[in-house]
């Protein structure tokens, strides 16, 4: 699917073109020509990336191809970026979905295989504002994308504190829990490695380092690169505590597997005096002291059991059980 939006002087003066029509825009100096392409065609990137705008065959692949990791790249005449929208629910999980940007100077061609909420975002704004050039709508649609991290945030957030709370309290079973414990590991190292990139992205933005982008706009790249900085340093907090989770499993578990082995040990020391016993008497001597007297078996009872008690004594002020 194409959208089409052509700005004259920051007002919005037509849109959803014919390609014809598309081409005589942009051959038109004093126009901003905003072409969004949703989930395309073979026959529709083709005519819009190769026939209409002659990107590079490079920049076209990394188009179509999907990008593991935000990147950007200077052309002649356009500045190519990839970037991530993110998106979370405890149904399907930890999701990214990617957004290519060509920026020019009266253009800017935006490229998604699936619809996103920034994008109808500013579709849906576009004709409700005054849009001051290609590199501000660039600013737009990267600023609600940006905007859209944060409820992913907080679902991750209150994912992990039932995580946290689940460790402390032992209210699921320790299969169950290793299994969410590695699962919101995952999503938290995916989110840390594609944001962490994208404050890269706007970085080099904000910083001026493009041509493609007014010295007016800088403070609006600059906030969105400290919003991503914030957004790092929070993600980078919440894997530290799942960490911390996943480490008080780990010792919670070997101090339960301790108690274990401790009882079992102290059993085993309970009934160590009746195994000496009844293994010496066991064995098949002719002379042995208490073998043929009348009170032997009493004596070897009454042995046993004080030596059992006073075993149990001592291991139970040792607070083996």
């Amino acid at each position: 699917m194409i959208h089409s939006f052509i700005f004259s002087e920051g007002k919005l003066v037509g849109r959803d073109l014919e390609l014809e029509a598309l081409r005589l825009v942009q051959g038109d100096k004093g126009l901003v020509l905003w072409v969004d392409l949703e989930n395309p065609t073979d026959a529709e990137i083709k005519d819009i990336l190769e026939g209409l705008f002659h990107f590079h065959p490079l920049a076209i692949e990394d188009c179509v191809t999907p990008s593991p990791l935000p990147k950007i790249e200077d052309y002649d005449d356009y500045l190519f970026m990839v970037t991530h929208a993110v998106d979370f629910s405890r149904a399907g999980k930890f999701a990214t979905t990617e957004l290519d940007l060509f920026l020019g100077k009266e253009f800017l061609v935006t490229f998604h295989r699936t619809p996103l909420k920034s994008v109808q975002t500013a579709l849906d704004r576009v004709g409700k504002s005054t849009a001051r050039g290609p590199d501000r709508l660039a600013h737009t649609l990267l600023d609600h994308l940006v905007d859209n991290y944060q409820p992913v945030m907080d679902e991750l957030r209150l994912e992990l504190e039932e995580l946290e709370e689940s460790v402390l309290n032992a209210t699921s079973s320790q299969q169950k829990l290793v299994n969410e414990l590695l699962t919101v590991r995952s999503d938290f190292s995916k989110l840390r490695h594609i944001v962490r990139p994208q404050r890269d992205v706007i970085d080099r933005l904000a910083r001026g380092d493009s041509r493609f982008i007014r010295a007016t706009l800088l403070p609006y790249y600059r906030d969105l690169r400290d919003n991503l900085a914030r957004l790092e340093d929070s993600a980078n907090g919440f894997h530290e505590r799942l960490m911390m989770a996943f480490d008080i499993y780990l010792n919670k578990a070997a101090f339960e597997a301790n108690e274990g082995i401790k009882f079992l040990t102290a059993l085993t020391a309970v009934t160590l005096p009746a195994v000496m016993v009844g293994g010496w008497y066991g064995m098949n001597f002719e002379h042995m002291p208490e073998l043929r007297s009348p009170h032997g078996y009493l004596i070897a009872s009454g042995f046993t059991l004080v030596s059992t008690v006073l075993m149990a004594i001592y291991l139970k002020k040792k607070k083996w059980f």
